[in-house]
């Protein structure tokens, strides 16, 4: 089989690692990369030159590299705003794309999204790794397996210090700056609703009904500049944002959003059934039919089971990840290896001509979380309603 020709455009931080993973997939060439910088342009031309022997082409207008024929996919690690309008070009040009996550600025453009696919039939699929994380296959497959009985509700967030990110996107030209300054809202939704929604079947047999946003202060940014002397000190951006979503099969969903306060990194995965509950801050499942669970947490003694989800690894471990574990020897890559899973998953789709997992319907649903957060907030925490991109056929599994 001829080797796809692969358009890469945005080359940032984000993007060099992509690309790193992307020379490795035997069915894709990196034909094409592009930024609006041509020093990233040029540093992106050295690294695929190094990891492949061959130089591809710049490019400094993504208008001209999606105007290409001979390029047959598009992977887009542009800046937020940008995503949405070059994946509708991309579409529009016949192309195949994976596009990088991100929130969406209205819900229009969202809908502007769908038609286009409906119309094109351009298959497009969104790059939200975190769908291919160890702990949320594996939490998937213990669900199907009726584990925690009736799901009823999930936690999850982008909890992740990014002050300095984001005081020194003047410098170092990241586009986090322009958005932490200009909007109040969940401007990174994706991490962890992607793995909730495929939990609960969003679009194929549930959806979303409501979503109600809440933002406190902007004092984290503010205090961290003015402690350093340097940056922009006046951001809109507040430092928690908190999001309940309702669902059409009755559970909720709460979202969190912590980038400007000190802190470690997680994704605050938390499931919560009729027989059971996961909670990735401690790494641990409790479990009604399990005596050592009922026993300790009489006893007030739960520290003792904090990674217990280890021992279900063995039977519970999603089929990709002990193949990756197998072949690789433990879990190596960008992000733990979920990363390469991701990849190669999204190229074994276009190899045999298969849907893509995370489709235009996905990513409509998962981005306008941010346009309706910011509309929430505005309103005082006032529930708004869901759109349904779907138009009706979300009822239907699929």
């Amino acid at each position: 089989m001829l080797k796809k020709r692969l358009g890469v455009i945005g080359l940032g931080q984000r993007s060099v690692a992509m690309l790193k993973l992307l020379a490795d997939v035997a069915d894709f060439e990196i034909f094409a990369v592009c930024d609006v910088f041509a020093d990233r342009v040029e540093s992106a031309q050295r690294l695929v030159l190094e990891k492949t022997g061959h130089t591809p082409l710049g490019f400094l207008s993504a208008d001209e590299l999606i105007a290409r024929e001979d390029i047959d996919v598009v992977f887009i690690f542009a800046a937020w705003e940008a995503h949405i309008p070059l994946v509708i070009k991309c579409m529009q040009a016949g192309k195949i794309t994976a596009v990088e996550v991100g929130g969406a600025y209205s819900a229009d453009e969202c809908r502007r999204l769908v038609r286009t696919y409906e119309q094109t039939g351009s298959p497009v699929m969104m790059l939200e790794n975190c769908c291919y994380g160890r702990r949320e296959m594996m939490i998937y497959n213990m669900a199907k397996a009726g584990l925690f009985g009736s799901i009823v509700h999930c936690d999850g967030g982008y909890c992740h210090d990014l002050r300095d990110e984001i005081a020194s996107g003047e410098k170092i030209r990241h586009y986090r700056l322009r958005n932490y300054a200009a909007r109040c809202c969940d401007n990174y939704p994706t991490h962890e609703l992607g793995p909730i929604a495929k939990l609960l079947d969003i679009n194929r047999g549930n959806r979303f009904l409501t979503l109600s946003s809440f933002a406190s202060g902007a004092h984290g940014m503010r205090e961290y500049a003015l402690s350093r002397g340097e940056g922009r000190t006046e951001y809109m951006q507040g430092d928690i944002i908190t999001t309940v979503i309702t669902c059409a099969r009755g559970q909720t969903i709460k979202l969190t959003l912590d980038t400007t306060l000190p802190r470690s990194s997680t994704r605050m995965y938390a499931v919560h059934g009729t027989r059971g509950v996961y909670e990735e801050q401690t790494d641990s499942f409790y479990f009604e039919n399990n005596p050592e669970h009922t026993k300790m947490c009489r006893e007030n003694d739960w520290r003792a089971q904090w990674g217990n989800a280890r021992d279900y690894e063995a039977e519970y471990d999603h089929p990709m990840w002990k193949e990756f574990i197998k072949a690789k020897g433990g879990a190596r890559g960008s992000h733990g290896g979920m990363d390469r899973l991701m990849i190669d998953d999204f190229a074994r789709c276009v190899r045999e001509n298969r849907p893509f997992p995370i489709d235009v319907y996905d990513m409509a649903s998962w981005m306008c979380v941010s346009a309706l957060s910011e509309q929430s907030i505005a309103a005082g925490g006032a529930p708004v309603p869901f759109p349904d991109f779907t138009d009706g056929k979300w009822i239907l599994p699929r």
